[in-house]
């Protein structure tokens, strides 16, 4: 049996880092991204123990409940087996989106990144597969070793692959050192959505994206 039709992004896709937030906390971060207006958020903590994770992690469900929106994790899919995530990112070098399927619940949606065209057309095929992130657009500070700049043209060049689809195509996210001067043109060139980091969580977190979401319009 076919699963439903995943929803659409929200035009502005948080990510709660843990590092970036610092003291903050996730469930700090996750809860004023929230109260801003954000729909979409994505909790990311790639150096912290699992079992800190984890707490942190609870904290973000119990600070969110009753929150009308979807929130993901990054790379965990034991995490979103165990916990009421909405759904979870993998990358090119995670479990592969088919695999993960196979034992997140049905209604879990699977996200996978790309960075290039040829990644881009292999997380399209791929049936396991509802959202594609696709960067980074900019240069970014959040990877140690981040993947070469797709820049403005290569996004457009995947938008317009993206709509030559039709309307089932899926959910296009661009990602990587976005925003809010640049996310007007990443969202005019094509793009469903776009994924922030830095823009977010560096300073006031509720301010970072009232300013984004009047950005996006």
């Amino acid at each position: 049996m076919s699963r439903l039709a995943a929803p659409r992004p929200a035009t502005v896709y948080a990510i709660a880092d843990a590092e970036a937030l610092g003291p903050r906390g996730l469930a700090e971060g996750a809860e004023a991204m929230a109260q801003a207006g954000v729909r979409t958020i994505q909790l990311r903590a790639k150096r912290l123990p699992d079992a800190d994770f984890y707490r942190e992690a609870e904290r973000c469900l119990r600070a969110l409940a009753g929150w009308d929106g979807t929130l993901w994790v990054d790379d965990r899919v034991d995490f979103a087996t165990i916990l009421p995530f909405s759904g979870v990112q993998l990358g090119q070098l995670d479990l592969p989106p088919g695999a993960a399927r196979r034992v997140l619940p049905p209604d879990a949606l699977v996200g996978a990144s790309s960075h290039d065209e040829p990644q881009w057309s292999r997380a399209h095929a791929d049936q396991a597969v509802d959202w594609i992130a696709v960067g980074p657009v900019f240069p970014t500070s959040s990877k140690s070793r981040p993947d070469p700049v797709i820049g403005l043209e290569g996004l457009s060049d995947l938008a317009r692959r993206a709509f030559k689809m039709g309307p089932e195509r899926k959910p296009l996210i661009a990602i990587g050192g976005i925003d809010a001067q640049s996310l007007p043109r990443v969202l005019a060139l094509g793009a469903d959505s776009a994924a922030v980091l830095s823009a977010v969580c560096v300073g006031d977190v509720e301010e970072n994206c009232r300013r984004l979401l009047q950005a996006a319009g």
